[in-house]
């Protein structure tokens, strides 16, 4: 039998590592509040589809010619009171979503995605300031990735070990805002900034997709700024 004194000689003592703890952190995020944002409205964008059959028709429709179809939303954030918030769409005072729609069959990704954000969320010349050089839509990192198997409305993160073909990827890009923007929203819809925590674990009311954003979230730090760039907290407030 080995004793603790013998088995201490066989032990490797691993070193704390240099960095400390948050040595492999994302990179710091900083984050607006809301009021630096300007909202306009434009034309109404009715849904394509009247009903949710009516959306799986057009799916198969589009995978019979053209094969799986690549969706890309963008989650927008910005703060309220030194806490992350998700600017999201709201249709029917009802059904939420993140801007963003499907891509055209051999659209570049990218550019295909700016193009659905400007349709969705781009003002019309008469809300931009003459004298505005706000950029162009910063996307960031693919934080999420979401597959249909089937022409059903069920979703997962990942691919089952049975699926072969899946019918649609849905990508979420983090998508850093500027200081300020001018966002036009289509008559029909509301665009609501929703906190990290009314969605956290709350697929009841926003979906398996959107609920799991504070997830996705929680490896990145952010910075809280006021309208006057002054920085007035942080996330996490801990130095770890």
């Amino acid at each position: 039998m080995t004793t603790i004194t013998e088995a201490a000689r066989y032990t490797t003592v691993i070193p704390p590592p240099s960095g400390g703890f948050s040595q492999r952190q994302q990179k710091t995020i900083r984050l607006y509040p809301v009021s630096n944002y300007t909202f306009g409205t434009k034309e109404a964008q009715p849904e394509e589809d009247s009903s949710v059959t009516a959306r799986l028709q057009r799916l198969q429709d589009h995978y019979e010619q053209y094969g799986m179809r690549r969706t890309c939303e963008g989650v927008l954030v910005c703060h309220e009171h030194g806490h992350p918030h998700i600017l999201m769409l709201q249709i029917a005072n009802a059904f939420f979503k993140l801007p963003g729609d499907y891509l055209q069959p051999g659209e570049d990704e990218i550019e295909g995605f700016t193009a659905r954000l400007d349709e969705r969320l781009a003002p019309v010349p008469a809300q931009q300031p003459s004298d505005s050089h706000t950029p162009s839509w910063e996307i960031g990192d693919c934080i999420a990735q979401w597959w249909r198997p089937n022409f059903e409305s069920f979703t997962y993160p990942f691919i089952p070990p049975h699926v072969t073909r899946p019918k649609e990827c849905k990508k979420m890009y983090l998508i850093t805002l500027p200081k300020h923007k001018v966002l036009s929203v289509p008559k029909n819809m509301k665009l609501l900034a929703v906190p990290l925590f009314e969605l956290y674990d709350n697929s009841a009311r926003y979906g398996s997709q959107l609920s799991a954003i504070p997830q996705y979230l929680s490896r990145y730090n952010f910075e809280f700024v006021d309208e006057n760039d002054v920085v007035i907290g942080r996330s996490p407030a801990l130095t770890i």
